[in-house]
């Protein structure tokens, strides 16, 4: 289950013979500054439909008109309005709903980011956390607001500035921030809070399993003892950790991890059942379907009939 491309993404949405729509690659992108590139939604009008899988770059996208967005396991988000936010480790897929829809998406990658020197890391904002479901309405206000930086990203983009690159980095970070004000969230923990950071450590170690890309070997690190190991720190100590930042055992934690990779895996590879057992680390298929049933609601068979084949 290997994630899309950049190379797969412009390759898909190529202008075409018959049409000039479409979305090409700046061409001055590869000169080691990362990739970055910003486009309206009009520009996919007539695209094929988008396939449902991860992608191996970041993505923030505004679209204007009714559409439809779907985020690894959970239930789709239907709006007239929304954002949503794609990263590397959730696989999603977008359908608008009407023809004349609008809006603007950019994307980049972490080289893009990496020369900013701000110190904040992608994956540790709250906006990119996993679990998050990054996905929501805006008001007509924000809407506005946000389509500004789009639009101020777009022009520079073309401009034949000599630093605009360091310009549009300037403009993407002003751009993260002000999703990350919009997203109806929690207040994030401190950082400096000694149980802020276990967890932080316990997320970043757990995520760094996944995804799957193939059967064997199975998973390193499978038990609240394993990680408890890994960390330095007694189990019941993760364990408590765990329960005070998240609201969530370290076990709960584990399977709720285990059972949407799951579910990812029956939806989108051709493994057997008693493969994605094996590559999960269940010691049998009765066990990973017993674990399964009681995550799902159904037996993996019956999961993956119904996702594949609507029946």
């Amino acid at each position: 289950m290997k994630p899309n491309t950049l190379a797969t993404f412009y390759e898909a949405l190529a202008p075409g013979p018959e049409s000039a729509a479409g979305v090409v690659p700046p061409p001055d992108m590869g000169q080691g500054v990362g990739h970055f590139n910003v486009f309206p939604l009009a520009e996919l009008r007539g695209a094929p439909p988008m396939t449902f899988n991860r992608r191996d770059y970041y993505k923030i996208t505004l679209c204007r008109g009714r559409s439809q967005v779907e985020c690894a396991d959970q239930a789709p988000h239907v709006g007239d309005t929304t954002l949503f936010l794609v990263t590397p480790r959730v696989p999603y897929r977008w359908l608008p709903l009407t023809e004349d829809f609008a809006g603007y998406s950019c994307l980049f990658d972490d080289a893009f980011l990496l020369p900013a020197r701000t110190g904040v890391l992608l994956a540790e904002l709250p906006i990119f956390q996993p679990g998050a479901y990054p996905v929501w309405d805006v008001a007509a206000a924000d809407c506005a607001a946000l389509e500004a930086i789009f639009e101020k990203m777009a022009r520079e983009l073309s401009s034949g500035y000599a630093y605009k690159h360091d310009l549009l980095r300037t403009y993407l970070w002003e751009l993260i921030h002000l999703v990350q004000k919009l997203q109806p969230a929690p207040t994030p923990l401190a950082t400096h809070s000694a149980a802020a950071r276990v967890a932080t450590q316990f997320t970043e170690l757990l995520e760094r399993q996944f995804p799957r890309q193939s059967p064997q070997p199975p998973l390193r690190l499978r038990t609240a003892t394993d990680y408890a190991d890994q960390l330095a720190v007694h189990v019941n100590h993760l364990n408590r950790v765990l329960k005070e930042t998240t609201g969530h055992t370290t076990t709960a934690l584990l399977s709720r991890r285990l059972a949407q990779e799951a579910k990812l895996l029956l939806k989108q590879t051709a493994w057997s059942v008693s493969e994605i057992a094996d590559s999960l680390g269940f010691a049998d298929v009765a066990h990973f379907c017993t674990f399964f049933k009681r995550h799902a609601g159904q037996t993996p068979g019956d999961f993956r009939r119904l996702a594949v084949f609507g029946v």
